[in-house]
């Protein structure tokens, strides 16, 4: 039996590492997908289900919750993740300040509220912006109300809130990614183009942005994609509500599956609608952010 070479060796010993976490990959990931795609094809209810093709991808739609949900969150995608991105590279710029004092404790306070749990940061929220909360005892002591709002009941204002604690809690994660990109930038750049007589804002315009294309096409997918599925924050706050003023695609499939009738196959199908959304936009990023 021929032996084994040097190089073969360290290439089994490799496989062998990858092996356990491509199994589970494809059992936790590949196969549920497949399996979601074929239930996207059946009819019915949950015990009487049966093939029906792509009618399902056809009442998407025809289905004015789901064309309402899309909507929504569209809302949210368009006016929380430019916001949220532009506060996460104003503050890495701040924390990258070799002058700033304490930046440990800045970072950690930056980044603690993306250690809070989803429901807590929503229950905190919601608390905040009740009839009986910290907002409308400050409005009204300082003679900006008179009575107490009803933020959550208006369509307008919920969904503020929803975008405010979105952005509370995730502009420190993507604070984090900026700053990595920053301190990866050599000082010596700014310094020559100090000497070249460049301002602050020029130097960020065109040494900073530049340098940190990748990294914001990165966290811009990233946060389209959690945008896209949005949940937590909205069954916590309002669910759903006032009316289906706030719901999302992602509650959408959890009331399809779990609150009304259950329709599984229906519920896949407008998963696999989030799936190809996604899909698109990151193409659309991809080829907007990035030139190579």
């Amino acid at each position: 039996m021929k032996k084994l070479t040097l190089e073969n060796k360290y290439k089994i010993a490799g496989w062998n590492f990858v092996a356990p976490a491509a199994v589970l990959i494809f059992v936790l990931v590949f196969y549920p997908m497949v399996n979601a795609f074929v239930l996207s094809l059946q009819s019915g209810l949950a015990n009487n289900l049966h093939f029906s093709g792509l009618r399902n991808y056809v009442r998407l739609f025809q289905d004015e919750k789901f064309l309402v949900a899309m909507r929504n969150v569209f809302i949210y995608l368009v006016i929380q993740v430019p916001v949220m991105l532009f506060l996460a590279l104003i503050l890495a710029s701040v924390l990258n300040d070799d002058k700033l004092k304490y930046k440990g404790i800045f970072r950690t306070l930056i980044f603690l509220p993306c250690a809070t749990s989803l429901v807590s940061s929503a229950l905190i929220f919601k608390s905040l912006f009740s009839l009986d909360g910290l907002v409308n005892q400050l409005l009204i002591g300082g003679g900006f109300l008179r009575t107490p709002k009803n933020w959550l009941n208006d369509p307008f204002w919920a969904r503020a809130v929803i975008i405010l604690t979105i952005t509370w809690r995730w502009t420190g994660y993507n604070t984090v990614f900026f700053l990595a990109g920053l301190q990866n930038i050599d000082k010596s750049i700014y310094e020559a183009a100090r000497i070249d007589g460049a301002s602050p804002v020029q130097s960020f315009f065109k040494i900073t942005l530049p340098s940190l294309r990748p990294v914001i096409l990165l966290t811009a997918i990233m946060s389209t994609n959690g945008t896209l599925q949005l949940f937590d924050e909205v069954k916590n706050i309002t669910n759903g509500g006032p009316g289906n003023e706030t719901l999302t695609i992602s509650q959408y499939i959890y009331n399809l599956s779990f609150v009304y009738n259950p329709q599984f196959g229906y519920a896949a199908a407008v998963s696999y609608a989030i799936l190809i959304i996604v899909a698109i936009l990151s193409f659309i990023q991809m080829k907007v952010g990035d030139k190579e």
